[in-house]
């Protein structure tokens, strides 16, 4: 294994932890970024494997709130709504999810067109919605009704498609059906928690067989710096998208899409 892969596996884990819960597509990302790159991974394991760093940094920033959950579970309705809400918005991906696995790593993660065709229409969304005048009735993300995550989940699963994004299909989601944009951002890093983890695990059980020694040094390599940057990301996104909206991951979006789209028409 050479430093250049070394090296590419590192930038690449910082583009990951970068974007993960921004709403821009962290896997559209990688996906292009590799191509481009030439860099491959047998049943693209490192591009989900890596994953795992931005869990622990949001596992980070919010390790007090989510001990205070676990400790008030048995005695705090707001805590049982909270994990109640948390699951019912992960089971439509859970399911949609395993079923759909093959096709989704097989034809979908191999498809780069596509992938900026749905960066920049997620731009365009993302601008509309920055554009609208609603008045929130949802101020908490931990007291979203059960009714209101599980439509959220289900709007969760067009982030099957790499270039829509999950965290980008989950704000806005949770907008258009009257959630805050803090608390729609907030509502996503949390349920980013089960999804992201649940991603891990299957792809890892279906791949596991397919890891050798270099691929572990790649993922160790990208998970490191995955953590970092998500870190910084999770930290101060909300009091970003609080002071700015939405607007500047749509023009990104617009701006990665259009570009892939010509570099893959002089290149490939």
């Amino acid at each position: 294994m050479s430093f250049g892969t070394l090296l590419e596996a590192f930038l690449l884990g910082l583009l990951e932890g970068f974007t993960e819960f921004l709403p821009v597509s962290s896997t559209g990302h990688i996906l292009l970024a590799g191509h481009f790159l030439g860099f491959e991974s047998e049943g693209k394991v490192f591009e989900v494997v890596i994953q795992l760093g931005a869990i622990l940094a949001l596992l980070v920033v919010y390790f007090q709130r989510f001990l205070k959950v676990l400790l008030t579970l048995p005695s705090s309705p707001r805590s049982r709504n909270f994990v109640l809400g948390i699951l019912v918005a992960f089971l439509p991906a859970a399911v949609i999810g395993a079923f759909a696995h093959g096709f989704i790593k097989e034809v979908l993660f191999e498809t780069p067109a596509l992938i900026c065709i749905m960066l920049i229409l997620g731009g365009i969304v993302l601008l509309w919605v920055d554009t609208l005048k609603m008045k929130p009735v949802y101020e908490d993300a931990m007291a979203f009704p059960p009714k209101l995550a599980l439509k959220i989940g289900f709007i969760q699963c067009l982030a099957m498609i790499p270039g829509v994004s999950r965290s980008g299909s989950t704000i806005v989601g949770g907008l258009l059906l009257g959630a805050s944009k803090p608390a729609a951002a907030e509502f996503s890093f949390f349920l980013a928690l089960p999804t992201m983890t649940g991603a891990f695990a299957y792809d890892l059980y279906k791949n596991h067989n397919a890891l050798n020694a270099d691929d572990t040094a790649l993922i160790v390599v990208g998970f490191v710096a995955a953590f970092i940057a998500a870190l910084a990301v999770v930290r101060s996104l909300i009091a970003f998208v609080s002071r700015h909206g939405f607007a500047p991951f749509g023009w990104w979006r617009i701006g990665v899409g259009g570009a892939g789209l010509v570099a893959l028409a002089l290149v490939g």
